[in-house]
């Protein structure tokens, strides 16, 4: 057996950009304000030539929040809503280490070139750059990909192809838990007989055994994907070793995520986020909350705490079970779950809610669904947004049907990236 443990993989033709960030203008020194420049702490990423996963390497940390701030507010001024308090953006308390999620792609860097494992190459679909030094995500995940991508060279694994649609390996996806310090590996192959070879899988999970890494790995899982999608579909997951699912935690609350559970990427500014949404509602005990695209029900189990009950409409059904295994695992016997669309869910429900609390894909509320939102005519609704353009778009149809944006803050989830999250308080005031 190879150990792999600390080995290094180098993408061929891939030269390390070096500039100096210690000049830049707005770079502090108080790295415990986060509206400093986080970015002055480290060197600028090795992989930011080619790989396109962070679009603001090398700009000051409070330049990139006023850059999402403004942005934020030119898409809320061209639509002409105005909200009566706005408050300045909240970052994060580090830009590095912060995802509790990647999933990264086999593939080669250049054409027939040695095997790579990471991210796609800036405006390039068939080349995948190997990031085996991303500063997004906590070092044990380097870790592992480096022992990966060593185990498939070895192995002499071919990387699956998208055009022929041959090869073995396809993705490689991480998860962890922050508060739990669990890590669940998950590696997406074809079937043995589709990528044309045999995929060991003891001696795999033997080498993530004997990585030298900071958390706990609680399980080892293989999906089986012969899918001509470019996508991780699981039509088939085996567990290797192990479990097939890490615990979490949220404001004090127990979540078991499983390998293809949705779950906030960024957990400790989840919370700051969630917190601040549920603080916007007057008087939550005793009122009915319907919260509409609830995921896996993490607002909703919040919301319980206080409210009377909680109805969670979900359109993905493996979100909504683990939602209600979540919910019995804390005890809330006074949160309800149903999957389908929005509408169409809500149709058919008689219960007239209190609050209204949505957090909607970033394709936004389509008007359907918030014509029937409009018409419970309820006093409070609170909107989490992760796309400001359609928050702009869906706030001004809901202006326009008799509520008035009251308050508005943009919160800084992630670091380095494009995305912006942005809570909304929303009351009736007419008609």
């Amino acid at each position: 057996m190879v150990d792999f443990n600390g080995t290094k993989s180098i993408n061929k033709d891939l030269e390390p950009v070096e500039i100096d960030v210690k000049g830049i203008e707005g770079c502090g020194d108080n790295i415990s304000d986060v509206r400093t420049n986080q970015a002055c702490e480290r060197e600028i990423c090795p992989h930011d030539e080619f790989c396109g996963g962070c679009i603001y390497q090398g700009i000051p940390y409070e330049a990139q929040l006023n850059i999402k701030e403004k942005q934020v507010e030119e898409l809320l001024e061209a639509k002409k809503v105005s909200p009566d308090r706005v408050d300045k953006i909240e970052g994060c308390e580090t830009a590095y280490n912060y995802r509790n999620k990647m999933e990264y792609t086999f593939g080669d860097f250049v054409k027939d070139g040695e095997l790579t494992l990471g991210m796609h190459r800036k405006k390039s679909f068939m080349s995948i750059v190997t990031v085996d030094e991303c500063q997004l995500v906590h070092s044990d995940f380097n870790k592992i990909l480096v022992g990966v991508l060593g185990f498939c060279k070895y192995k002499g694994y071919l990387a699956y192809h998208k055009k022929s649609h041959k090869g073995l390996m396809r993705n490689l996806v991480i998860r962890r838990g922050v508060y739990s310090k669990e890590i669940l590996v998950n590696i997406v192959t074809a079937s043995d007989e589709a990528g044309g070879a045999s995929f060991d899988n003891a001696e795999f999970v033997e080498m993530l055994k004997k990585l030298d890494l900071d958390h706990n790995l609680v399980g080892v899982l293989r999906t089986i994907n012969d899918s001509l999608a470019d996508a991780v579909i699981p039509e088939k997951v085996e567990i290797l070793w192990g479990q097939d699912y890490y615990m979490e935690e949220i404001l004090g609350l127990k979540f078991k995520v499983s390998a293809f559970s949705f779950f906030q990427t960024n957990v400790k500014a989840a919370e700051r986020l969630y917190r601040q949404a549920i603080d916007l509602i007057d008087a939550l005990d005793g009122k009915r909350v319907f919260d509409l695209y609830c995921g896996t029900g993490t607002i909703s189990q919040i919301l319980a705490l206080k409210a009377k009950d909680v109805l969670g409409i979900e359109l993905v059904e493996e979100a909504v079970e683990a939602a209600k295994a979540n919910a019995e695992l804390n005890g809330l016997d006074n949160c309800k779950f149903i999957a389908g669309d929005v509408f169409e869910v809500l149709s058919g429900v008689e219960e007239k809610p209190d609050v209204i609390v949505v957090d909607p894909p970033r394709v936004g509320i389509q008007p359907k669904a918030l014509d029937k939102i409009i018409s419970y005519g309820v006093k409070e609704i609170v909107y989490v947004s992760c796309n400001p353009k359609t928050l702009a778009e869906n706030l001004k149809y809901l202006e326009y049907y008799g509520y008035k944006v009251r308050y508005l803050k943009p919160f800084d989830n992630f670091p380095m990236t494009k995305h912006v999250e942005t809570v909304v308080l929303l009351s009736k005031t007419k008609a």
